[in-house]
This record gives C-alpha cells, sequence and structure tokens, in this order.
C-alpha cells in the first residue's frame, strides 16, 4: 500500500504574495510533495498550507517551509486577527493511507528535534505528540502568544521547550504535532459587532460548555463578525450541528448567518453528512454519488 501523509503547516504571512510564494515554493520544491490547496487571509494575516505524500518527503518539505518562513517572516512585525506565535505557527502532520497516528507522531517528533537543532526555534509538540498532558491543546501552548510567550519562555519552567533553546528570536516559536484530519471552518454573521461573534464562539466551543470537539474564536474579519472555527471530530460532531446551533445562539442577538467558509480542504464524507442532513436523505449512501462510483 503506498503511504500518505498530510501535513497542513500554518505561517504568519496572508498579506504579501511574494513571501507566501516563496514559502510554498519552499514546500513544493521536494519531490514527491504535492501542495493540493493554499489559502491565504489578510485579516488574520495567515496562511493554510496543505500537502501530501510519502512520509520522508513531507518530513523534509515541512523543515524547508519552516526554514524559508524564518527568513522571511518577522514575528516583530506582525499584526493579524488570528492567534499565533510563530512565523511557522503550526505544523500538524495527519495519517492517510498506510501510515499509523504513531508513524506521524515519530515524524513530529523527529522534526522538532531537528528544526530546534538546526534552526534554533524552540519547538512545542501538541495533540497526539504532546510530551506532557497539558500541552495537547493547541490552544493553551499558543496562550500569550508571540508577545506573552517571548517573556515567559525566559522565566517560566513551564513554558520551556521540548526543544530548541528557551528563548525566541524573530522567527518566534512553532507547534508540531500529529492529529487526525481537522475542518477549519468559519461562519460570517450579518453585523460588524465582534462582542455578539465572541459570545456565540463562548457558546459552541468545548472548553466553555459547548459543543464536543469544537474550537471556536470570535473575530472582526472584512468588516463582519466571524465565529472561526476548527472542528477536531466531524464524525462525532458533524458541521450541520455546529452551524444550527450558531444559528439559534445569532438569534438571540438579532442576527443571521450570512456565509460559510472552508480554510483548506474538508473530507467528502463531511459533506455528505451535510447533505443527508439538510436534504433529509433517510438510508442515503455514499455510493450512490456518480464520482465515489466511478473512483471504485
Amino acid at each position: 500500500m503506498k503511504r500518505v501523509v498530510e501535513c497542513v503547516p500554518n505561517f504568519s504571512e496572508g498579506r504579501r504574495r511574494g513571501i507566501i510564494d516563496q514559502v510554498v515554493g519552499a514546500l513544493a520544491s521536494v519531490e514527491g510533495v504535492r501542495v493540493l490547496d493554499v489559502q491565504s487571509d489578510a485579516d488574520h494575516n495567515r496562511s493554510v498550507v496543505t500537502m501530501v505524500g510519502e512520509p520522508e518527503a513531507v518530513e523534509d518539505a515541512a523543515f524547508r517551509g519552516i526554514e524559508r518562513a524564518a527568513r522571511l517572516i518577522d514575528m516583530d512585525q506582525h499584526r493579524g486577527e488570528h492567534p499565533r506565535m510563530g512565523a511557522t505557527d503550526v505544523v500538524p502532520f495527519v495519517p492517510i493511507a498506510g501510515v499509523t497516528m504513531a508513524g506521524c507522531v515519530e515524524m513530529a517528533r523527529r522534526l522538532g528535534e531537528r528544526v530546534g537543532r538546526e534552526l534554533s526555534i524552540p519547538i512545542y509538540l501538541y495533540e497526539e505528540a504532546a510530551t506532557r498532558p497539558e500541552r495537547r491543546n493547541l490552544a493553551d501552548v499558543r496562550r500569550g502568544e508571540y508577545e506573552g510567550l517571548k517573556v515567559e519562555i525566559e522565566t517560566d519552567p513551564h513554558r520551556t521547550p521540548d526543544f530548541g533553546p528557551a528563548r525566541m528570536g524573530k522567527a518566534g516559536a512553532t507547534a508540531i504535532g500529529a492529529r487526525s484530519p481537522l475542518i477549519a471552518f468559519n461562519v460570517y454573521l450579518d453585523t460588524d459587532d465582534v462582542a455578539i461573534a465572541k459570545a456565540i464562539a463562548r457558546a459552541v466551543r468545548h472548553s466553555s460548555g459547548g459543543l464536543r470537539y469544537v474550537k471556536a474564536l470570535g473575530l472582526l474579519v472584512e468588516g463582519r463578525a466571524q465565529v472561526s472555527m476548527n472542528l477536531t471530530d466531524y464524525r462525532q460532531t458533524p458541521i450541520h450541528r455546529v452551524v444550527e446551533m450558531i444559528r439559534k445562539e445569532a438569534a438571540r442577538y438579532g442576527v443571521a448567518i450570512v456565509s460559510g467558509e472552508m480554510v483548506g480542504l474538508i473530507p467528502n464524507e463531511a459533506l455528505v453528512d451535510v447533505a443527508r442532513f439538510y436534504l433529509q436523505l433517510d438510508g442515503f449512501s455514499p455510493d450512490q454519488i456518480l464520482e465515489n462510483r466511478l473512483a471504485e
């Protein structure tokens, strides 16, 4: 069986196309790696890249991307809506075919050690690759963002990185991990009141009593309030359940959903679940999708 790993590095640059192209070019320069998608957002000032390939090739490509971003992105100058702590903010490995989660954990730890040693960038391992329970959640790792971590990394022993120096240069720090497929999904509201988006995010996210497997923030993007989310297990908490809860919460404030937005790629199964729910397709099977039958 062919071995395939997905990697979705997030870089703290969403405005300067020349820099984005150089970083993506570094990823794509490795033979056997295919860049499937690049999405950049100026308000978030962030780019999310999706690439796939053999484990060894993907691991090497991730290193090259981190190296290029470190040379081109100065975190002292970075401003954006999305939380961040480094030029390469996060690098997750996702097993797709012929690779186990344990194999992706090994990749994350091996890459983290190399980046810390060769590039002198502090590395924090998260999710399945975490070495401490309190570092599984990316939000906890990224607490304080670049500005706060820059101080705490040198003064708080609990913030000592897994690899690399306990000090930050202009490239900041990077979180490297292994996880299951994740859906990055945003909902825009018909208001510019970011306080409403923050209240709705607080209601839907698991950490504050909302839906399991949902992480959410309220942001102001392109003049509209946005509920920005990561759905970490779409099988347990499907997209439509999240959307309907947001719709009900928004109605309490007299606002409505304007549109939704996918960041990066999404598993076909997740969209089938949405169609089954909204179209009330009892007994529907993915085998009824033409492209699925042709692929077989």
